[in-house]
């Protein structure tokens, strides 16, 4: 029962934090519906361990063995790095976007323009990558073959339900996320204790034997090949921090919450994999490709037909959750894109639905765009290993931009002033964030199929470039950025020196 007194002391932190947001030159159109719950659930549901370890375990498992588990830890501790940095940042400016109005306040406009374009694509694609996903074990779900066509069909259905609950408004968001967050962790911890204790083939031992996994010569390559799995898993946690104008006190609710999914997130992806990597009988099957799909052969080996089809239902689930919160995320980028007048269509991406409490175009772009990629992924072999791996990509580079602007800001006297703050810790936290997230990128573009055609070979580097080169020349023939009047690069300190007085210009 909400008391007078709870009444008062809501309305006053609602007041706080619009008054917060107001010093930052902005008054919110967002409701405040999402709980501190909601959030994590948010982020959780985003970083989806079910989703990336049934998306990559058979291709990790194929490219280095069971040894492939370890680069869910190195990928957890170097993520949890940019995460602190995130907190920080977060912290100080909660605004809805994340990445973009991040880099506009620690840097300014080009720079932020660039790595918010660089983000949106990488969500768009991350959107069709987790949609693509799903198209297999719906078609293991409802018994047909999982053609390319079915398969795409079956995306696009599960990318218009996300856009519809999207639609919705804040509440039905906050609410799809603790659903998807409460069958996620359950069916992962169900599935893991019931997989190690009734189909456990192998003891630990194996997350240190190879199996023949690589070419026989350097096993490191094949390690490196198949950390994108650990790559692929770990992002999400910004989501937390996109979706900060929906939030109760933010700058102490969203570090909370970006920290707590990745040790849940991480934790629950490190148990999964584990657990059927030790279910799987034959691994060497796996390698060379006799058992391209050892996922489904563990579930219904454990589970039988009835219990794999269940099991099925929740990794579904899993999928559109996941779904939902990047179409969320990207949704309220391009809104906050629009809402600082720096993208054409501003106009359109920026109104605002009045009785949901959402961007509606904003939203429908987020479905449209991946929608798109899902049907040209037709014309492409492999294309849901390319379409991952591009994804993680640009998410990562958006990330590192994030944290090279902090990095400099803080060379130019930025102190973090949030309700959250690493202290003494914030450079040495920084500069180890950047070195992780420069491995990370090399290890994703590195070319490893040198008998492929020169352009199949490159593709995740060639995507990396054309979504660059094509944000540069945007922004040489359409300075939309330079029309915005919304603030920026007042992270530095302005001192009298009036090349100082210059810096956010950029």
């Amino acid at each position: 029962m909400t008391t007078s007194a709870d009444a008062v002391s809501s309305k006053t932190a609602q007041d706080s934090d619009a008054a917060q947001l107001a010093s930052l030159g902005y008054t919110s159109e967002f409701k405040r519906d999402m709980s501190v719950w909601a959030n994590f659930s948010l982020g959780f549901t985003y970083l989806s361990p079910v989703v990336a370890i049934y998306t990559m375990f058979a291709y990790g498992l194929a490219t280095a063995g069971p040894p492939m588990i370890w680069s869910l830890v190195i990928a957890g501790v170097g993520q949890l790095l940019v995460a602190l940095v995130f907190s920080e940042v977060v912290a100080q400016y909660p605004v809805a976007g994340g990445v973009y109005p991040w880099a506009r306040r620690l840097w300014g406009r080009k720079y932020a323009w660039l790595t918010g374009w660089i983000y949106m694509w990488a969500l768009f694609v991350t959107i069709a990558s987790v949609a693509s996903g799903a198209g297999p074990y719906i078609a293991s779900l409802f018994g047909f073959e999982a053609t390319v066509d079915t398969v795409i069909l079956c995306s696009l259905g599960i990318l218009v339900l996300a856009t519809f609950i999207n639609y919705l408004g804040t509440k039905a968001l906050a609410q799809a996320a603790i659903i998807g967050f409460a069958a996620e962790l359950t069916g992962a911890i169900v599935v893991g204790i019931w997989l190690i204790a009734t189909e456990r083939h192998h003891n630990l031992g194996i997350l240190f034997d190879s199996f023949g996994a690589g070419d026989g010569t350097n096993y490191l390559w094949a390690f490196a090949a198949a950390a994108l799995v650990g790559i692929y898993n770990y992002y999400g946690f910004e989501a937390c921090g996109d979706v900060a104008e929906e939030v109760r006190d933010p700058g102490r609710t969203i570090p909370k919450a970006m920290r707590r999914t990745i040790y849940v997130g991480g934790a629950a992806a490190t148990f999964v994999a584990v657990a059927l990597a030790l279910a799987v009988a034959d691994i060497p099957a796996v390698i060379s490709g006799e058992d391209p799909d050892p996922v489904s052969r563990v579930l219904e080996q454990a589970f039988g037909t009835f219990g794999s089809k269940a099991v099925l239902v929740i990794v579904l689930i899993s999928f559109l959750s996941c779904t939902i919160s990047l179409q969320a995320a990207a949704g309220r980028l391009a809104y906050s894109y629009a809402r600082d007048d720096m993208i054409v269509g501003s106009r359109l991406l920026r109104k605002f639905s009045q009785s949901r409490h959402v961007p509606p175009y904003a939203v429908l772009l987020a479905g449209l765009v991946p929608g798109a990629v899902i049907l040209l992924s037709k014309f492409s072999e492999d294309a849901l290993t390319k379409i991952v791996s591009f994804a993680s990509l640009g998410i990562y580079l958006g990330f590192f931009m994030v944290v090279v602007a902090a990095f400099r800001a803080r060379l130019l006297g930025w102190r973090p002033s949030g309700k959250y703050r690493l202290g003494a810790w914030g450079m040495p936290v920084n500069i180890a964030a950047m070195l992780y997230q420069i491995v990370a990128m090399v290890t994703l573009a590195w070319p490893r199929t040198p008998e492929a055609p020169w352009y199949d070979n490159y593709i995740v580097l060639l995507s990396g470039a054309v979504v660059v080169g094509g944000g540069l020349l945007y922004m040489a023939l359409h300075r939309t950025y330079g029309r915005s009047e919304a603030p920026y690069g007042d992270a530095i300190p302005k001192r009298d020196d009036p090349a100082r007085e210059r810096v956010g210009t950029a």
